[in-house]
């Protein structure tokens, strides 16, 4: 198999020729992706979420599914139904739209928590049961789920061990001006989109998988990224820190960034890149500091970056 990794410069370009001005978001859901993790995008509709989902699935050749969750979303929706079939005397499976590569869970915050718990165990266990059966989800399989934080009625937030199932969460944001005004004179991206070609297989993708895992990081970096953390368990600030599974989720994330960027080594720089997208979501604010939405969230990852900036990092 020719060496993927030289081809991830020409992924990052491909999704960047459709999502303009964001190199960073683009960077941390491809590491999301090499780290077999999913990501939570929170943010506004009409930003790109859902063309941010697309795009990587085109670039790399990937099936690609949506699902709108409403209030009467039902875990069969998600996951596929046993039907009966006389003639055969015997049940058919048919499978939902969470069998493919890239699947975009929008609005999860509008499902009933038994809907968002049948997506979040799959995606935990990368398998689906259903009548005693169990079936394996393809891979790479990776989730991008939206909620938009400023508007509450008829929705249901994640559970904080529910976000934890999470490997990102992250914020697309406007566009800068120049890009918007790009975005205005081509009167879209959509036929941008229909034009990227794939520049990674099913196979170059899992074999990045294997290759972020033995990206190698320095005691002396464990050892930081191990300081940040205990430090979230101590903060004034938060009620509850950080826990093992998210310093792990940590040190995968770093692997998977430093091979985004060409590298078999992990560096300070990649831990502070991620550091707020990872591990922001997996705390709990304080009583007296508990906020609502978009608040909330800002609050969390101030609380992040101020661990980051107080932390020093080894020479």
């Amino acid at each position: 198999m020719v060496d993927a990794v030289t081809k991830l410069g020409q992924l990052k370009s491909s999704v960047g020729r459709v999502i303009k001005g964001k190199a960073e978001v683009i960077d941390w859901t491809i590491a999301a992706l090499l780290a077999r993790g999913h990501v939570l995008i929170e943010d506004v509709p009409g930003v790109g979420k859902t063309t941010l989902a697309q795009a990587l699935a085109r670039s790399l050749n990937l099936a690609f599914s949506r699902i709108q969750f409403t209030s009467d979303t039902l875990p069969s929706d998600v996951i596929g139904v046993s039907l009966w079939r006389a003639e055969r005397g015997e049940f058919e499976f048919l499978p939902g739209p969470i069998f493919t590569n890239i699947l975009l869970a929008d609005e999860i915050n509008r499902a009933t928590p038994k809907t968002q718990a049948a997506l979040l165990e799959a995606m935990n266990e990368r398998t689906v049961t259903v009548e005693k059966t169990r079936y394996r989800l393809r891979e790479p399989f990776m989730v991008l789920a939206t909620q938009n934080p400023v508007e509450y009625l008829g929705t249901y937030p994640l559970p904080e061990s529910q976000l934890d199932r999470f490997l990102l969460r992250i914020s697309l944001g406007y566009p800068a001006v120049e890009e918007e005004l790009e975005l205005l004179r081509l009167g879209g991206v959509e036929d941008e989109l229909e034009s990227v070609a794939p520049v990674l297989s099913e196979g170059d993708v899992v074999e990045l998988q294997g290759k972020a895992r033995q990206v190698r990081i320095a005691p002396s970096l464990a050892e930081y990224l191990l300081e940040l953390v205990q430090r979230t368990r101590r903060h004034p600030g938060l009620a509850l820190g950080v826990s093992t599974r998210g310093a792990l989720a940590l040190q995968r994330a770093c692997q998977a960034l430093a091979l985004v960027e060409e590298r078999e080594y992990v560096i300070p720089d990649d831990i502070a890149r991620m550091v707020v997208p990872v591990l922001a979501h997996r705390v709990l604010l304080a009583g007296g500091e508990l906020g609502e939405g978009w608040s909330r969230s800002e609050s969390e990852r101030e609380i992040i970056r101020e661990v980051l900036s107080s932390t020093p990092v080894p020479l």
